[in-house]
């Protein structure tokens, strides 16, 4: 293989990470059969098992309302007994079968406004769970795109090893050859060769790395992965201004809202403690049938109710701590909610920074591989005429695989930088990004537990 398309064969390769950016690199099979990233994500959306752990999570955390909402109904005991009874006096026992039912029947008139605040704290809660949930489907999305990228990225690299490699192996030939008409030297040779050892170590480690991205990918995602379409359609979605960036996050970042819907729990803890301290009034009704209650009777039927109203005096001084204590939580998530909003504020900004010194990168790297490029034509001209030696071209054939691996990196860090960013405003979802797939609906899950009162089956029939 001559010098000069040995060069075109790793332009060719530096071509597979630019063409991510536009879309174009097919991984070497008809873009019909290629897979894009969005379709890459719209796997992991669906099938990533820790996003499916957070939404069984959000629905257990959804039974949390019914439960507080049971606080309004009532309650129904049914009770039965059976026995034998003896009674008697001056040496006369009078044995008898026993036997009695009842129903009773129990309802809660106030608690304290416990009810209603245990309510909107469940509430609170689920909302802020669903927040949580946005959030790591988020970071799911991200690990995907950056698990995709990847596998690209070090495919490129492993090209970019091959080529080296199959450049480095024509170098040996031609000093060998060189040096068997007496034109080179056992150095040369040696060079050589060394270089080409050098190239062949590197090309494994570049396959190991392959490997270890293409095994990432199949656990993110949930398939192998095959022939790869760099379709980012990312740039519509990142901001065009750090301001911009900035007034997103605010809005549509979920760990600032799940942190807002925390401060909301908190406070209706408070008030669902201080319930404690009011009265308690319930309406209870019973009936009963009673077999042979006494020796002058065979069955007797009872029926009652009343009205039974409870008034807190004094419980040792723990219902007052646990007040002060939910206060001090309370202060606790509204510190917390500002530490959140300083975080994801130094999270746009750090990845706004990384976002566009990739694109500054890029550019560099370009250059640097366009002059490394000249620099080795000319090397090896010059080593044709004399002017230069083997070593010379070596080296110069090094710097150009280092900057080429520049150029695939600076690609990559471009492309998951974008990602980066968009994740940090909080837009990194399947609505935003357009992914086809069948969105989950957290509501729905809500919906049909909120107001069962009975049964023991999920919605989704287990």
């Amino acid at each position: 293989m001559s010098g000069r398309s040995t060069l075109k064969a790793v332009a060719i390769t530096v071509g597979l990470m630019a063409s991510v950016s536009s879309g174009s690199f097919m991984g070497g099979m008809p873009e019909a059969q290629a897979e894009t990233i969005r379709e890459s994500l719209a796997l992991a959306y669906s099938n990533n098992p820790t996003l499916n752990a957070a939404r069984a999570q959000l629905r257990g955390v959804d039974e949390n309302v019914p439960q507080a909402l049971s606080g309004w109904r009532p309650t129904v005991t049914a009770s039965g007994s059976a026995g034998r009874l003896a009674n008697g006096s001056d040496g006369n026992i009078d044995y008898r079968n026993n036997a009695s039912i009842s129903l009773t029947i129990s309802q809660t008139l106030f608690r304290g406004f416990r009810t209603i605040n245990s309510t909107r704290q469940a509430e609170a809660v689920v909302r802020a769970q669903r927040e949580s949930l946005s959030s790591t489907e988020q970071d799911t999305l991200l690990s995907a795109a950056t698990a995709y990228v990847d596998v690209i990225r070090d495919t490129a690299l492993v090209s970019l090893q091959r080529s080296d490699l199959a450049f480095l192996q024509e170098q040996v030939r031609a000093a060998r050859d060189r040096f068997d008409v007496g034109e080179g030297t056992r150095t040369d040779v040696s060079q050589a060769e060394a270089r080409a050892a050098e190239a062949r170590a590197s090309l494994n480690t570049a396959l190991a790395n392959l490997n270890t991205s293409r095994a990432i990918y199949r656990q993110v995602i949930g398939i192998e992965a095959r022939s790869l379409s760099a379709d980012t359609s990312i740039n519509s979605v990142v901001p065009k201004s750090l301001d911009q960036a900035m007034q997103l996050s605010e809005t549509h970042q979920p760990l600032i809202r799940q942190a807002q819907h925390l401060v909301d729990a908190a406070l209706f803890n408070i008030k669902a403690i201080e319930g404690e301290l009011l009265p308690t009034v319930t309406l209870d009704g019973s009936i009963s049938r009673t077999w042979n209650p006494s020796a002058f009777a065979d069955e007797s039927n009872n029926a009652q109710i009343f009205g039974n109203v409870s008034i807190p005096i004094y419980q040792g001084g723990g219902v007052s701590s646990r007040v002060r204590q939910a206060k001090e939580e309370l202060g606790q998530t509204r510190l917390q909610l500002d530490v959140t909003r300083d975080q994801v504020r130094a999270n746009v900004i750090s990845a706004w920074g990384v976002y566009q010194a990739a694109e500054a990168s890029i550019v560099a790297a370009q250059a640097a591989v366009e002059a490394q490029q000249l620099a080795l034509e000319g090397v090896i001209e010059e080593q044709r005429v004399g002017q230069r030696t083997t070593l010379d071209v070596l080296d110069a054939q090094r710097e150009l695989v280092t900057q080429q691996s520049n150029l695939v990196t600076a690609q990559r860090n471009r492309i998951i930088g974008g990602y980066q960013l968009v994740s940090a405003v909080g837009r990194l979802d399947a609505d935003s990004l357009g992914l086809s797939v069948a969105r989950y609906n957290p509501k729905q899950h809500y919906k049909a537990v909120r107001d069962q009162w009975i049964g023991l089956r999920t919605p989704d029939g287990r």
